[in-house]
Order: C-alpha cells, then structure tokens, then sequence
C-alpha cells in the first residue's frame, strides 16, 4: 500500500490502496491453497481449526472452542456436528451444566492430527516466505488484531456513551 503522505482524500478511496482488501484477497488464496491441501484429509478449513483447537487443549466445552476460533456457536455447531458424523469429534453435554456441552477428538481424530502434520509446512511452502518472514508476518497479524479489537471496543464503549439514559 504505498501511498504518498501527500495523497489527496479520494486517493484513500482507492480499492488498492485498501489494507482490509488485501487482507480479504490473502485470506481468500489462503483458503484455496487449504482446500486443495486438507483435500486429502477430508476437512474444510474451518473444520481444520476447529480440529487444531481440539488437538492443542483436549475436551472443551463449545463456548471455549468458540473464543479460540473467534466463531459464535451458531457457526462452530454444524463444525462440530459434521466432524462428528466424520467420526473425528465426541459432543457431550456436561454433566455439571446441562446447557455447556464438552467437545473432544476421538481415537480416528487423534490418528487424523498425525496425517496433518505435514499441512502447516506446505502452507508455509506456498506463501514463498521464509519460516521466519512468516513467523513475522503471523506476530504483526496479531498485533493488527489486538489494536483492531480495542479500536473496536473504544468505538463500542463511545457510541455506548451517546446513547440516551433510561
């Protein structure tokens, strides 16, 4: 996004010049480059996260799950449902709250993590970046996160505060 810092306020406007865009347009390429190469596992993308998730922490109540993954539990439900019918995840409702309901890989999930193991290599591979630049690239990402979310709740907590009092 090489923009001049003398550039006129219509120049912002431009689609290229959009770092929410290219943003868009990685995570897109990313996407194909996962589904061609999760293909022979038999996991979308998102089923994958979920599965890396389960594969890191263990059993997980839902809502856990769903911070981990930024999804809500509308989206991670059918997730969770298609990879059980897989065979690869275990729902359960806890027997403490019967309104939190626990998640785990099963046996075949956990031979399915051994089949991944190659995934984020040939990833990495096809970004053409270094290990490193992509471990960069990953910190900044986050970094990009963090100070979108607090901009994100700043902007919650002003227009919260000009709302009018009950």
């Amino acid at each position: 996004m090489d923009m001049p810092s003398t550039a006129r306020d219509e120049d912002f406007l431009r689609l290229d010049h959009q770092i929410c865009f290219s943003l868009h347009a990685a995570a897109r390429a990313f996407n194909g480059v996962y589904r061609v190469t999760l293909k022979d596992l038999g996991l979308t993308y998102p089923q994958y996260l979920v599965m890396l998730v389960l594969w890191e922490h263990g059993e997980l109540p839902v809502k856990r799950i769903g911070e981990h993954l930024r999804l809500d539990s509308g989206t991670l439900s059918p997730l969770l449902k298609r990879l059980e019918a897989a065979g690869y995840v275990e729902r359960r409702r806890s027997a403490e709250d019967e309104r939190s309901v626990t998640a785990r890989p099963t046996a075949a999930g956990t031979e399915l993590r051994g089949r991944a193991l190659g995934v984020p290599r040939r990833v990495a591979a096809a970004t053409g970046m270094s290990l490193d630049e992509v471990r960069e690239l990953r910190a900044r990402l986050n970094e990009l996160t963090a100070a979108l979310d607090t901009a994100g709740a700043d902007a919650g907590e002003c227009a919260a505060e000009r709302l009018p009092r009950p």
